[in-house]
């Protein structure tokens, strides 16, 4: 069947065009997804204003406040509070600085994912055929770049001869194409495209440099299909358990990292040393957190902790179980530090920068979008994006990276188009892509 016809001066179109281009130029260069992010949100905004003369502020809709609405007034209060945080912050202006930058990314994106609901469905018919072109392109150059050796990414960098340290930079692109697959389970075609798709994408991601990605593709796309399964006999629940669990686990990690810690002491050893290395960066992270529980140390105080840039000390090592030689030697080479930038663990980061406080208010925010994803007509793929997305923020990237949060925004503004355009043809006869 033809293409549906792209509207250019719609809202929509600036969305489009990031979920085409986004996978591969992240493959290029990972921290392009801040620029192409923003710039797509700010311009739906704008293209919305235009398009309507008013402005699509994510106002409360009726009378009463779904589970994504107060999601977005705990994501504001969650920036809020990183601003706040400045007040005790070891640097006042980056605290200041990234705390009101978050609250500002979590305000435009729902007034991007506003504007492209308030689109007509001509406008949003485009959105799944981009996205599934977006993110095989990006697949298939990851994957071309991989089975090269990162020739290709070495091309674009001017570097004869690819470095060992390159093949790195593919984990980002993995982990953004990893948090959008799941949402081509959400798109309205029939349930052979929606089941096929993903799979297929998810196959060839495996084949992918980056196992914190790999880990949450299968969990993103396992959630959403458990919860495509049980739509028929209990719709939402599911979303509500995932929900509670992911709160759950955000609260808990922190005190239970050190008793975790000495559970694993006995087998640390066999690990490689960079992942004894995040055994000593979360033996650290959770000492610091407990010394300021309530409130924390303040916003992107990671980098800056008393004590971080030293060395892991002897007794921290023998504590965890390290006591060879040489994997003392290995501890010893000047690079190696207590806490590198920030914990590689989102729980942790959250309560050792923001406290219970922040704990608290990331943890209902979560849970209320796992909420807000059982209520919508396609909602597995959107639970499994979200899945996906928090596996990440578990063991992976620092919690404040611009060009992830500006990822996540993007996500969320393609769920709210995506489902829209599944209410509008959940009835109809099943399409093809």
């Amino acid at each position: 069947m033809p293409l549906p016809r792209i509207i250019w001066t719609a809202p929509t179109a600036p969305i489009l065009l990031a979920a085409l281009l986004a996978p591969a130029v992240a493959v290029l260069q990972s921290k392009a997804m801040a620029p192409i992010g923003l710039v797509a949100l700010v311009a739906a905004v704008l293209l919305a204003r235009r398009e309507s003369g008013r402005w699509p502020w994510p106002v409360r809709d009726g009378a009463g406040v779904t589970p994504g609405q107060a999601a977005l007034g705990f994501g504001l209060l969650l920036g809020l509070w990183g601003a706040a945080s400045a007040a005790w912050a070891p640097e006042p202006a980056r605290a200041l600085k990234d705390g009101l930058s978050f609250a500002g990314l979590v305000l435009l994106a729902a007034a991007a994912a506003r504007a492209v609901a308030q689109s007509g469905p001509e406008a949003r018919a485009p959105l799944p055929y981009a996205l599934t072109a977006g993110l095989f392109l990006g697949l298939g150059l990851a994957l071309a770049d991989h089975l090269s050796g990162s020739m290709i990414r070495a091309a674009v960098r001017g570097i004869a001869e690819p470095t060992p340290q390159l093949a790195f930079g593919l984990k980002p692109a993995a982990s953004v194409m990893a948090l959008l697959l799941p949402l081509l389970a959400a798109t309205p075609w029939s349930r052979a495209w929606r089941i096929g798709l993903p799979l297929a994408g998810g196959a060839l991601l495996l084949a992918i440099p980056g196992d914190t990605a790999r880990i949450a593709v299968v969990a993103g796309l396992a959630a959403a299909g458990l919860a495509a399964l049980l739509q028929r006999w209990a719709p939402g629940r599911l979303a509500a358990v995932v929900g509670l669990a992911l709160a759950a686990i955000i609260l808990a990690t922190p005190p239970l990292l050190p008793a975790l810690l000495q559970k694993v002491a006995p087998v640390a050893e066999r690990l490689p040393p960079s992942a004894i290395h995040r055994l000593v960066i979360w033996h650290f992270g959770a000492g610091r957190a407990a010394e300021r529980p309530l409130l924390g140390w303040g916003m992107e105080a990671s980098r800056a902790l008393p004590g971080g840039d030293d060395r892991p000390e002897a007794a921290r090592l023998a504590a965890l179980g390290v006591t060879s030689p040489g994997l003392r030697d290995w501890f010893a080479q000047p690079h190696v530090k207590l806490m590198p930038l920030h914990p590689h663990n989102g729980p942790l980061q959250l309560r050792l920068e923001l406290g219970t406080v922040g704990s608290l208010l990331a943890a209902a925010a979560v849970m209320l979008l796992a909420m807000q994803a059982g209520l919508l007509p396609l909602g597995a793929g959107v639970l499994g994006s979200l899945v996906s997305g928090y596996v990440t923020f578990l063991a992976s990237f620092g919690a404040w990276q611009s060009w992830w949060l500006c990822s996540l925004g993007l996500a969320l503004v393609l769920a709210r188009g995506l489902q829209d355009r599944a209410r509008e043809n959940l009835q109809k006869p099943a399409r093809q892509p």
